[in-house]
Formats: C-alpha cells, sequence, structure tokens
C-alpha cells in the first residue's frame, strides 16, 4: 500500500493513516516516528520542486531555443523578428483560446453548483440550541396534541343550508325515476311539462 503512493504528500497521508489507527506503539515511539516521517516528507517535497524546476527549463529549452544573432545580415534580422512576432501571434491566439474555454468551464461549474444546491434545498439556517426542562417538553407535547384536535374542530367551516335547497323535493329512487321515463312514457311525460 505504501510503495504505491509516488507522490511525497500522498506518502505522508498513507503513512499517518496507518498510525492513526489503534497500534501497539508507545507514545514516545509514536512521536519518534512521526518525527521521522515529517523529516521524510520534508525532504521529498523539496526533491520535488527542485525536480519540478528542472523539468520546467528542459522543456522552455526545448521548446525556445537560444537566439543566434552574431554574424546575421540587417535583412535577416528582420526575417527572424517577423517569424518572432508570427509565433508570438499564434501563442496569444492559444491562450485566448485556452482562457475562453476556462471562462465557459468555470461559469458551467458554477451553474451546477447552484442547480446541485436548489436540489438539496438551498442554505439551511443554524438553528439555535434552545434548553428546556423535561417538564416543560412534557407539557408542551400535551398541550400539542390536545389543542391540534379541538383547533381542528373550531377551524372546519359551518354550512348553511339555503330555503330552497330545503324546498327541493328528494326524487326518490332513482331506480324508479329512470324506468317512468324510459320509452314512449317517459316521453310524453317531458312534452306534457
Amino acid at each position: 500500500m505504501i510503495s504505491d503512493c509516488n507522490e511525497p504528500i500522498i506518502y505522508l497521508v498513507c503513512l499517518i493513516s496507518l498510525f492513526q489507527k489503534k497500534t501497539k506503539y508507545s507514545a514516545t515511539r509514536r512521536l519518534l516516528l512521526k518525527q521521522k516521517l515529517l523529516k521524510k516528507a520534508g525532504v521529498l517535497l523539496v526533491q520535488e520542486q527542485s525536480n519540478k524546476v528542472t523539468e520546467r527549463e528542459s522543456t522552455l529549452n526545448e521548446r525556445v531555443p537560444p537566439l543566434k544573432l552574431s554574424g546575421l545580415s540587417v535583412q535577416e534580422l528582420q526575417e527572424l523578428c517577423k517569424e518572432l512576432h508570427r509565433k508570438c501571434d499564434t501563442v496569444d491566439e492559444a491562450r485566448y483560446d485556452i482562457e475562453a474555454k476556462v471562462l465557459k468551464n468555470e461559469k458551467e461549474l458554477v451553474d451546477l453548483n447552484a442547480k446541485i444546491n436548489e436540489l438539496k434545498g438551498g442554505k439551511r439556517p443554524n438553528l439555535k440550541r434552545v434548553k428546556k426542562s423535561a417538564d416543560a417538553m412534557l407539557g408542551a407535547l400535551t398541550e400539542a396534541k390536545l389543542s391540534s384536535k379541538s383547533d381542528f374542530k373550531s377551524n372546519l367551516k359551518t354550512v348553511k343550508k339555503d330555503k330552497k335547497e330545503e324546498e327541493k323535493v328528494d326524487p326518490g329512487d332513482w331506480r324508479k325515476n329512470v324506468e317512468s321515463m324510459s320509452g314512449m312514457e317517459g316521453r310524453k311525460k317531458l312534452f306534457n311539462s
């Protein structure tokens, strides 16, 4: 597991995670091991930084060769300047394109984070802790149960029937009404009324 860690920071994290588990080492032994780990990590960080510097120098030397200006005529110097200007323009165009892509990606990330927060329900305010005694909590619970029943009944609307609705005659059994209105007899009744 530790041999898989190539970078110094990951190596340090791997080693510390091993020692965070319950071990049979004494406190002084653990302190000594932790100091050794920190020293090793410091050495590895310095090596990594020096490697980055040398790598950067080698890539710069590879991409931008040193200029040889000695022994060139005025015409050749002008051509060299024009060529350098063309290279600068292409590099600026590439830099502009990359910046545009980065800005677009950052905007997209902000939008996606906003959508995630919206789906989670946004920011929740920090709730303040309220101290109540056990008696007060029980009293609040019983009052809430009793008041919820009485509130439900009191919130019901009363319905007043109009006189017109009371005067309407109950048609009776709907089956009899359907049977009496079927056929020619029902049509006669509708015609007569």
